[in-house]
């Protein structure tokens, strides 16, 4: 959303022994580290982050690679980059992920996905980094995937490999297109947003339910609920983190009181 104050320290390491150096320095200082992958289901507060931010910039972190059926990414690789690899090796699975940004870190931590499916379903292992500097593989028989979460909770992704089908070329372009425009035909992409703002609660959707709360449009300051997907916060180039947290609570407080439901925020919040 492009709003927030400053971090602390903020850090851009340019390998996985200089992130350990970084990480182990932070722990011994009693520094608290937060991850920033793309920053596309964020929102950090007017005050700024205390502590060290972290984020993996450098190629070491952004590699894709393709062996037979297996794709590997690095944890600060962009996920679009990865669709595309796969796409164009006639990998099945992750067409389906077409429109979803950020980085493979952040959409394995929050099990990114959509009405298509979510990546975690396509994990085979991943390779983390605990706030003590230690290094662990998790295999899939380690790892949890529900909605809009994992149970991948280590302090950084390093590296994941996923399970993919080999498919028609073909076939798997058509899926992608179509994915890409539902989404851009229902959802403000060209607009400032953190995506979806809250979780569907079960059964139900929170878009709906705003919808119907007659919300769409409310403003507060310069933030505003979308004309065109009321899950979405947009933000006027003017808007600050605070107009978007009175936004949310607005919509909580609407939505709890018309349909007695309780609506759990989607982004994370620093």
């Amino acid at each position: 959303m492009k709003l927030g104050g400053p971090a602390q320290y903020f850090l851009e390491p340019r390998s996985v022994p200089e992130l350990v150096a970084i990480v182990k320095a932070c722990a011994a200082q009693k520094v608290a580290i937060r991850v920033l992958g793309g920053g596309s289901n964020l929102l950090v507060r007017e005050e700024g982050v205390s502590g060290a931010v972290i984020k993996l910039t450098h190629e070491a972190f952004q590699t894709v690679s393709i062996d037979g059926n297996k794709l590997t990414t690095g944890g600060g690789a962009l996920l679009s980059n990865a669709i595309s690899q796969a796409v164009k090796a006639g990998l099945a699975g992750f067409e389906n992920l077409a429109g979803i940004p950020g980085t493979i870190g952040g959409a394995l931590r929050g099990n990114a996905g959509g009405r298509n499916g979510d990546i975690g379903q396509y994990v085979q292992s991943v390779k983390v980094l605990t706030v003590d500097g230690e290094i662990l593989d998790r295999s899939d028989d380690e790892l949890s995937f529900g909605y809009r979460q994992s149970n991948l909770t280590e302090l950084v992704i390093l590296e994941a490999t996923f399970q993919l089908a080999a498919d028609n070329p073909d076939e798997i372009i058509r899926r992608l297109r179509k994915t890409w425009i539902m989404k851009k035909s229902s959802q403000p992409l060209a607009a400032q947003s953190a995506g979806c703002i809250f979780k569907n609660p079960r059964g139900l959707s929170a878009g709906s339910l705003i919808d119907q709360a007659s919300l769409k449009g409310t403003r507060v300051g310069g933030a505003e609920i979308s004309d065109r997907h009321a899950n979405f916060v947009v933000s006027d180039g003017k808007a600050t983190s605070s107009d978007v947290l009175r936004l949310m609570d607005l919509v909580r407080s609407k939505v709890s009181e018309q349909f007695a439901v309780d609506l759990e925020p989607e982004i994370q919040i620093w």
